[in-house]
């Protein structure tokens, strides 16, 4: 009998059960209205190529139900498209004091940066959900953050060319030629026997080549004995008297104008002891006991001539005397000449010649090959006179700046080409690093490694490089490169410092000022930027970045003058400038409608 009366009530114990828990998620729903809700940063920011974002999630007191859960569902959308991201759950049973105290919770989210993503939102929607039924309700969605800034993604590559140096010399080099004549105890007369001695007679065919000649020096001395001192003038005499000869020389052989651009220099020695000592030192006519007995005397306290005099007393003197002094009563002369050289102008005809294979290799050495290269203008005529080098000797310097001119090419192409360029660079660094492990080829192969996208690869390499002692010049453009690849991998700290001691080139001194921009140094950014656009006003991004610094500091008027002369040399910075939120706060502002008109 009481069957019917309990499937009567099973029904109304399900509809009170059901209305019940809808209550709750309707409750739920409408104090979702007083939740707290905070994006950090706002608007969003790129970094390397990834965006990053704190979302905390602050709930009302006593929102959450038992058995229920609530949900902030989170997605970033921009255009047609959206970017799910994870969802946030609050649940009674991780906050127990939730009637007391408002639950909350922090998230840390990122997402890669696409293309178009600049002007989107962050929209989160509310759910209050029955996990045993399924059943829930949703809030009305909500945008909490609106786009992402891109300034970091004003970065400029920094690539920097590393060549070897060549090896030839093209300054003025001199040789020198060294001839000693003799004379005779307290004489200064230039006897015949030396001058028809066969030191005599190869130096006059010297002097009859008429070689470009730029000083003669010559060096009088005398012996150091008693006759000799008393005449001051002797060691003098004798370099005149070797003068006088070798002018007489330049007058037989018609040396006419040429005589005037040589300077003679007269160095008379007078009093010294060194030619004595340093023969002494390989004398074998003595022993080491008498040797030490000269040198006592001559080392020791005294002036000159008393030294002579001791030394007269020694019963090594007569021997001494007769086998070495004699070759210390000369007149040393040494002709400096200059070393005949192709100009320049011959050597990069010639290089070419070679290269298109009109006239033999064997006209240029490796080092004037490879000169020759290094100062034309022509990548394409780099490269053919680097490749004919090769054939000739394919060193480690030659396969080093081959690369290197493939390397400046694939900067000036784009695509398949630019690859291809890359490809052989990189092949070329390789060989040479075999050949040599060297800091060129290092270098440039993690300049080639950047432009193909490895860019924690071409850090690694950068920073190898710089511990190989690179000259200044390479480290700082070591520096430059490293410092770009570090915002682009989004490490300011790093970057910072590497191009602290960069180059002094636009790019770097662009990027310096980013990544003081980035670092929120802003003082200092504006600074250093403004500074580029003073050494190169045509370095237009240069602008558009002071214009942003001006922003972080609501300068208006700097950012409307930079974005002016920005926009005036790139009008397609105009659409770029609209959709910046880094001028959110100038977009309504007439002066920067006009601009922008």
């Amino acid at each position: 009998m009481k069957t019917p009366t309990v499937k009567k009530f099973f029904p109304l114990f399900l509809i009170a059960v059901l209305s019940f828990s809808g209550c709750a998620l309707g409750k739920m729903k409408r104090m979702a209205e007083d939740q707290q809700l905070k994006v950090e940063p706002s608007p969003l920011e790129v970094h390397a190529d990834t965006v990053r974002f704190d979302m905390s999630a602050t709930l009302p007191l006593k929102m959450l139900k038992p058995n229920k859960v609530y949900q902030v569902r989170t997605k970033y959308t921009y255009g047609l498209q959206e970017q799910q991201l994870r969802d946030i759950e609050f649940r009674e049973t991780d906050y127990p004091n939730a009637g007391t105290e408002q639950p909350s919770v922090t998230e840390s989210y990122s997402f890669p940066f696409k293309e178009g993503m600049e002007r989107g939102n962050v929209v989160i929607q509310g759910r209050a959900l029955n996990p045993k039924s399924g059943n829930f309700l949703d809030t009305e969605e909500l945008v909490i953050a609106e786009g992402v800034i891109t300034t970091s993604m004003l970065v400029q590559p920094s690539y920097y060319t590393a060549y070897a140096p060549h090896g030839y010399n093209d300054q003025e080099e001199l040789i020198p030629t060294n001839v000693e004549f003799f004379f005779d105890q307290g004489r200064s007369v230039f006897k015949t026997s030396e001058k028809n001695s066969d030191r005599g007679e190869q130096f006059k065919a010297f002097i009859a080549e008429k070689n470009v000649t730029r000083t003669v020096t010559i060096t009088g001395t005398h012996s150091p004995e008693g006759k000799e001192t008393i005449n001051s003038d002797l060691a003098q005499e004798r370099a005149d008297a070797i003068e006088s000869w070798y002018r007489d020389q330049m007058d037989q052989y018609d040396y006419q104008g040429m005589a005037d651009g040589i300077r003679f220099i007269l160095k008379p020695v007078v009093q010294n002891w060194t030619g004595l000592k340093t023969m002494l030192a390989d004398y074998s006519g003595i022993s080491s006991s008498d040797k030490t007995e000269w040198l006592n005397i001559i080392n020791g306290t005294g002036s000159f001539v008393q030294k002579e005099k001791e030394l007269q007393k020694l019963s090594t003197y007569k021997q001494v005397f007769k086998d070495i002094y004699p070759q210390l009563r000369t007149a040393k002369t040494e002709v400096l000449t200059v070393k005949e050289k192709k100009s320049k102008e011959e050597i990069a005809t010639l290089a070419l010649q070679i290269a298109n294979g009109r006239t033999s290799a064997n006209e240029l050495s490796l080092e004037e090959l490879a000169y020759a290269a290094e100062n034309n203008p022509s990548l394409k005529e780099k490269q053919m006179i680097y490749e004919a080098a090769a054939k000739k000797n394919d060193t480690w310097v030659i396969h080093n700046n081959l690369g290197a001119v493939h390397l400046a090419m694939a900067m000036q192409t784009t695509g398949n080409e630019q690859k291809g360029h890359v490809t052989t660079a990189m092949n070329h660094f390789e060989i040479s690093k075999q050949k040599n492990n060297n800091v060129y080829a290092s270098a440039n192969m993690a300049m080639a490694m950047a432009m193909q996208g490895n860019l924690w690869g071409a850090h690694a390499t950068l920073t190898e490089s710089l511990g190989m002692s690179p000259s200044n010049d390479l480290r700082q453009g070591i520096n430059g490169a490293k410092g770009a690849v570090e915002i682009m991998v989004g490490r300011y700290d790093l970057a910072i410092n590497s191009l602290n001691s960069a180059t002094s080139r636009s790019v770097d001194q662009f990027n310096k000022g980013l990544v003081q921009l980035l670092r929120k140094d802003f003082r200092n950014a504006q600074a250093t930027l403004e500074t580029v656009i003073r050494n190169e006003a045509g370095y237009i991004m240069a602008h558009y970045a002071a214009a942003v610094a001006a922003a972080r500091q609501d300068n208006e008027n700097k950012v409307i003058e930079h974005l002016r002369n920005a926009t005036s040399a790139d009008a397609s910075l105009k659409e770029k400038a609209m959709t910046d939120l880094e001028f959110r706060a100038y977009s309504a502002s007439q002066a920067f409608l006009d601009i922008m008109n």
